[in-house]
């Protein structure tokens, strides 16, 4: 009894934690390229800047046929990748612009790590 009661509540927790992880407003990835573990993407309060600043920039708009969205693995070739300014976080990705929506990507993977809405 004691262990169908340690085991009910094993997947109760282990249903609850995305759901937990999901009303966060950061995304928060993981990716075993880059060491010491998760990485938080830009921060939420600074989204809309860091939005304004990419459009100030005028970076250009790269069209690919995948899905705008976490875990899509950009082109090999013809997207070029832009460093983050400091002022939104220290971070070892970078940022382009995927079917007109912003993105930061991990250059050595080109997997994308975080969609600016």
């Amino acid at each position: 009894m004691r262990n169908a009661f340690i085991a009910a509540a094993a997947f109760a927790a282990a249903i609850g934690a995305p759901l937990a992880a999901q009303a966060q407003g950061t995304v928060i990835v993981e990716d075993r390229a880059t060491v010491g573990g998760p990485y938080v993407g830009i921060p939420h309060e600074q989204v809309s800047q860091f939005r304004e600043y990419i459009v100030r920039e005028r970076v250009p708009s790269y069209v690919v046929d995948s899905p705008v969205a976490v875990g899509t693995v950009l082109p090999e070739a013809g997207v070029t990748y832009y460093d983050v300014p400091q002022r939104y976080g220290e971070t070892p990705y970078r940022y382009t612009v995927i079917n007109e929506q912003p993105v930061l990507v991990n250059p050595r993977t080109r997997r994308i790590m975080q969609v600016i809405d």
